[in-house]
């Protein structure tokens, strides 16, 4: 039979030296992270059981056992649920979890210095916070699908032992050999057993026993009356079940009753997973039929655009043995799917109406889901998500949504008007902005990049279109005339700047309302000056541009130059003019080196 000292994989040695060396707060998450790997593994073992009925013994009691002996100072953990072979021993408990090694490595010094324990729960490696209070730990473990046992020891000095044994039962027992301070020891005593487990896992649904008495509650949380359920009995549920530090921002509780009854807990995470918007994420509520653990994440029960939310559904309306095949066609679950949905949209906008401060918060850090939601599928979405929608505005610096952007529009403003821009101050000095504000007109400020996508796929709201300030006609009908006739007085002028553009521009006009500036670059057809930004980060989109339109300003001292200077000249300051309306849109310039060289030779003269 095998046995071997090995190595700890490079970060898993930082992280013991850490959980050993540097942490003295919360040690007591300890037991609150073995009894989540326990239930785990209780839950894959449970699944496993569904498809392969002879795994689960008759009358076998799934559950988590906690033993303590104060006389060797020892604390024990056990579980009869999955196990694990030797490889799997190998891979999860000798390594970081492979998808959040490089994410965690990065955000290792940092919770060194402020003694930030997210970081544990965050990337699954939760078992070696025993470290805190065990001086060796011993796990010895049996799967189901091995004739032999593991058995794993290490004293967290950079190695561990690891070889085959002889095991009867299924499962996992932990055995923590407790250090010798006093307030490690004090987790051997009953009543601090009690007080954690009711603390962090009263709702873990398995049995806890310890003394032989079941120690966490028997009544699932999702299916007690609310009025019986503090909020804090919620945040702990949460933090125990999906292994998160902080509280949930809010939660969802939903109760549906008729021809398809089903019990829904949603819960808001107040930070989003660190790999959210990652390939490797994955969505989905935890599925039960009949308080009977089925899945954990069931993607067919919430959309895309809702990826950030935990929680599960608990409906009696579904087969006991079902399986993951037909379970994703199963219509009884896009029923609970459609309309878990709608009930979750519908709680948003009341949030919005009544608590739109909480919504702000919401909106501050998973509106890009919603904004997601509207442009995926070509917009399929996007009458569902519209009401969601919130955008600072110039009107006071603060959210609005859509309608009540409508809703006090003068009756003469046909369209909605925005403004792409990261940053609102220096939007606000761009020549179009200035010149809206100067007249009252109301702006959403978009920050985003994918803010102007999703309003071109949401294309109009209450019958009224958008339309970027950049490429909205802002003037009067005499300033208009006024405009046309110019234009027309200095056709030949124009023609000459537009030749030496060439292809850089579509077209060159003059624009009075400019104010102070000398030249403003806006676009004319489907794509924007900042889609064109946007789309050339994304390879094989770099030959997407935007149709730009190089708009001068005859009012200013730069344009009497233009119409009396020699053909240099004008060519000199033509091209200066551009790169000035490519740097006010946050565009770079082919050549700084000579558009300076030209730029000074104007300004010297």
């Amino acid at each position: 039979m095998i046995k071997e000292t090995r190595a700890f994989q490079a970060e898993t040695k930082e992280l013991l030296n850490l959980m050993i060396h540097s942490i003295y707060t919360h040690k007591e998450i300890f037991l609150r992270e073995l009894i989540s790997n326990a239930s785990d593994a209780i839950d894959k073992f449970k699944f496993k059981s569904l498809t392969e009925t002879s795994l689960l013994k008759d009358k076998e009691e799934l559950k988590i056992e906690l033993i303590t002996d104060e006389e060797k100072n020892l604390f024990i953990i056990k579980d009869n649920g999955i196990g694990m072979t030797l490889e799997e021993v190998s891979e999860n408990i000798g390594t970081i979890a492979k998808s959040g090694s490089k994410a965690f490595l990065a955000n290792l010094e940092e919770a060194k210095k402020t003694g930030d324990l997210n970081i544990i729960g965050q990337f699954g490696v939760g078992f070696y916070s025993a470290f805190m209070v065990a001086e060796k730990i011993v796990l010895e473990t049996k799967s189901p699908y091995s004739d032999k046992g593991v058995k794993w020891t290490s004293t967290g000095d950079g190695t561990y032992d690891i070889e085959e044994i002889e095991l009867k039962d299924r499962g996992t027992t932990i055995t923590l050999y407790l250090k010798n301070e006093e307030e490690d020891k004090e987790f051997l005593q009953e009543y601090k057993i009690n007080s954690l487990v009711k603390k962090y896992s009263d709702y873990v649904k398995y049995p806890i026993m310890y003394k032989g008495e079941r120690v966490n509650s028997t009544n699932p949380i999702w299916k007690m009356d609310k009025n019986d359920v503090k909020e804090e009995d919620y945040n702990e549920f949460y933090k125990s079940t999906f292994h998160d530090w902080e509280d949930p921002m809010f939660h969802f509780n939903f109760k549906v009753q008729g021809n398809l009854e089903y019990n829904a807990l949603i819960y808001v995470p107040k930070n989003p997973p660190y790999d959210l918007y990652t390939r490797e994420y994955k969505r989905g509520l935890q599925l039960y039929t009949k308080n009977v653990f089925i899945m954990d994440q069931c993607e067919e029960l919430i959309p895309q655009y809702f990826n950030f939310m935990k929680g599960l559904v608990d409906t009696d309306n579904l087969s006991l043995n079902i399986s993951r095949e037909i379970l994703q066609k199963t219509n009884e679950l896009k029923t609970i799917s459609k309309n878990l949905e709608k009930k979750i949209i519908s709680e948003f906008e009341k949030m919005m109406k009544n608590n739109k401060e909480q919504y702000i918060k919401f909106w501050e850090i998973f509106g890009k889901n919603i904004k997601f939601g509207i442009q995926e599928s070509f917009g399929m979405n996007k009458d569902k998500l519209k009401n969601l929608l919130m955008f600072k505005s110039s009107l006071n610096d603060e959210y609005v949504t859509l309608k009540e952007y409508v809703d006090r529009m003068p009756e003469e403003q046909k369209e909605i008007y925005y403004i792409p821009g990261e940053n609102i101050e220096i939007t606000k000095t761009l020549p179009k902005v200035k010149n809206a504000l100067d007249k009252n007109i109301e702006v959403l400020f978009l920050t985003e990049d994918i803010d102007e996508f999703a309003l071109k796929t949401l294309m109009e709201f209450d019958g009224k279109h958008f339309k970027s300030i950049n490429d909205a006609s802002l003037e009067s009908e005499e300033e208009k005339k006024e405009a046309e006739k110019l234009q027309e007085e200095n056709k030949s002028l124009m023609e000459k700047m537009k030749s030496f553009l060439g292809e850089k521009i579509a077209e060159i006009k003059l624009n009075p309302s400019l104010g102070n500036n000398s030249v403003a670059l806006s676009s004319k057809g489907e794509v924007s000056l900042e889609m064109e930004k946007v789309l050339s980060k994304i390879p094989g989109n770099e030959g997407v541009k935007a149709e730009k339109v190089l708009e001068i300003n005859p009012n200013h001292p730069l344009f009497e130059k233009l119409k009396n200077g020699n053909e240099g000249e004008i060519n000199d300051l033509t091209e200066v003019l551009y790169n000035e309306g490519l740097l006010m849109e946050g565009f770079s310039i082919e050549n700084p080196v000579e558009f300076i060289t030209k730029l000074n030779t104007l300004l010297s003269k």
